[in-house]
């Protein structure tokens, strides 16, 4: 089998949003993806919480697997059971460069600072699917 095509999954964590009109985002352009790549690997930040959650749930109906990347402070939440995860550092952001060296592509639904700053550092494809923060 060859290597599962890797897609970097970023946006909204702790900010609230339309997780009906996310999932529906998110499955659409995950299932687009598996249309063209026979063995697709969801990669994002772990926690089950905002867009990476709803991706790792939506990657795993699609019969793809997970990836979690993301320092040690994300064990203090909710985490998805990825098929793989990989911690580094301590902090948030530290984790980045391992995580923007891993992916073949990324897709970014919402997000806040962290998600803005890899969006642009990423050189490869990517989309931006823009999603509105709700009031808290």
């Amino acid at each position: 089998m060859s290597q599962p095509h890797r897609i970097g999954i970023v946006g909204y964590s702790g900010q609230k949003f339309d997780a009906f009109e996310a999932t529906n985002i998110l499955y659409d352009a995950l299932a687009a993806r598996a249309i063209h790549h026979e063995n697709c690997v969801v990669v994002s930040g772990y926690t089950d919480l905002g867009i990476p959650g709803i991706a790792y749930k939506v990657a795993v109906k699609l019969g793809m697997g997970t990836v979690g990347i993301a320092c040690k402070k994300a064990q203090d939440y909710d985490c998805f059971d990825c098929d793989e995860v990989v911690i580094v550092g301590e902090d948030w952001g530290d984790e980045s460069d391992t995580f923007l060296s891993s992916i073949d592509e990324m897709i970014k639904v919402g997000g806040g600072r962290q998600s803005e700053f890899e969006f642009a550092a990423f050189a490869g494809p990517k989309e931006d699917f823009d999603l509105e923060a709700l009031p808290s």
